[in-house]
């Protein structure tokens, strides 16, 4: 008699999270997955306690297996489905440490809430952005406002990761919420789904910062092609590395008007990745000298990267180098991280000081972080953006008290559905954005 067939590997797109035993306690980690159009996967790694926010992770998929590798914290995790679907169990390795591990899944929220909603008090257009830069087009909504206009308006970026244009994480939708909230107040919003996903073409996996720059251009310039759109009110309002997009953006002459950023970062990428690796060993009670020493085993890894043009020596050089990081991991696994870490994408982040394009940026302004940000601290990067805004016709900056990297507000304010506490974006936050951006369009208006 033929056994019987096995569950079918799950859809992967969603939230994988588990506590990640560790000596003296537990961390939870937290890997989402994103299918692109192109059949490829984008995904991140958070943990929280170690102030680890999407981390670039690659997804192998072998039968009803899967394999999490994120190159830079030295770490993988390789599971095996569940008959229904519903959880990975297996082993997270990373150098000097092996542990079992299982992750739960949640999917990507299923939209049916979309339709069931009330009309809302302004009007939705589905839109196609063409980007003739890239040869493709991004698929986007505008809402705008009540009344005949025009309007001030911005477009919405979202943070480093291929997301959709409500850049959902769970149920939790930032933009989407950020953008109901401005549209209900007189300021007209364009968010659009990141290259690959949902209507928009391209492969987010193959774009650089400098490229994903030209759909932040292709964006403004759609709207301010808009006759409800007040072309002279156009804004930019971008969170984490879509902060430092908007930054860049306001550097070149097809500037906005003005600029928002919710924690941006402002030192390299360099410096931001050792500073996770230090916090890696501190969260797993290493001593003083044991994270000194992976500290300058990253640096050199990161060292040979920068310093080696030549992609295939790179990742030769790379792989050896995880390998002795980490003997138990195969040299077809070190190869692989290999490949994530010598990515256009990756060289490019690590060599990218926010502070460089500063100065030539002449719009207003506002910089926002939340004093609960565990990846981009408060002071030190606000500080460092300020520094280097000098040129700009002004500048605010603004701590949020209890907001972390996601803008969330403090747990103890989120709304409460069927008794479970719902995430929501700060409301000093959203205020903050809307008052701002209204003084400006009346500033312009004078």
């Amino acid at each position: 008699m033929a056994a019987p067939a096995r569950a079918a590997a799950p859809a992967l797109d969603g939230l994988w999270k588990g506590p990640l035993p560790v000596p003296g306690g537990q961390l939870e980690v937290v890997f989402r997955v994103v299918a692109l159009t192109g059949g490829s996967f984008f995904a991140t790694l958070d943990v929280p306690q170690q102030k680890i926010s999407r981390m670039a992770v690659s997804v192998e998929v072998r039968g009803d297996t899967i394999v999490f590798m994120a190159p830079e914290a030295g770490s993988q995790f390789m599971g095996l489905v569940s008959a229904d679907g519903k959880a990975l169990t297996g082993t997270w390795q990373q150098p000097g440490y092996q542990v079992a591990l299982t992750l739960g899944y949640t999917s990507a929220p299923i939209s049916t809430a979309k339709s069931a909603r009330l009309t809302p008090p302004y009007r939705e257009e589905e839109i196609a952005v063409p980007n003739t830069d890239a040869n493709l087009t991004l698929g986007g909504m505008l809402t705008v406002p009540a009344g005949e206009g025009p309007f001030p308006a911005v477009v919405l970026i979202s943070d480093m990761g291929a997301q959709d244009r409500d850049a959902t994480v769970g149920d939790y939708r930032p933009m989407g919420a950020l953008a109901d909230f401005l549209t209900r107040r007189g300021i007209a919003v364009l968010r659009f789904d990141d290259r690959g996903v949902g209507k928009s073409g391209g492969d987010y996996n193959e774009a650089t910062p400098p490229a994903l720059l030209t759909d932040l251009q292709a964006a403004m310039r759609a709207l301010r092609s808009r006759p409800e759109i007040n072309a002279a009110k156009v804004g930019v309002v971008g969170h984490g590395e879509g902060g430092n997009l908007a930054l860049l953006a306001a550097a070149d002459e097809e500037a906005p008007n003005f600029v928002v950023t919710m924690a941006a970062s402002g030192i390299s990428g360099r410096d931001l990745v050792l500073q996770q690796q230090a916090d890696l060993y501190r969260s797993l009670g290493a001593s003083v000298t044991q994270m000194q020493i992976g500290v300058m085993r990253r640096q050199a890894i990161l060292d040979v990267i920068r310093q080696t043009p030549d992609n295939a020596k790179a990742q030769r050089l790379v792989a050896i180098m995880l390998r002795e990081t980490n003997p138990s991991i195969d040299m077809a696994t070190a190869k692989i991280s290999a490949g994530l870490l010598t990515t256009d994408r990756y060289r490019y982040f690590l060599d990218f000081n926010p502070a460089d394009k500063l100065p030539s940026v002449k719009c207003p302004v506002l910089l926002l972080s939340g004093t609960a940000d565990t990846y981009i601290e408060a002071d030190v990067n606000l500080n460092s953006l300020q520094k280097g805004l000098k040129s700009s016709s002004s500048v605010n900056s603004r701590k949020l008290p209890g907001v972390n990297h996601m803008f969330q507000a403090d747990p103890s304010e989120w709304t409460v559905v069927n008794g479970q506490p719902q995430p929501t974006f700060s409301p000093q936050a959203q205020e903050a954005i809307r008052q701002w951006i209204i003084v400006q369009a009346t500033e312009k208006a004078k």
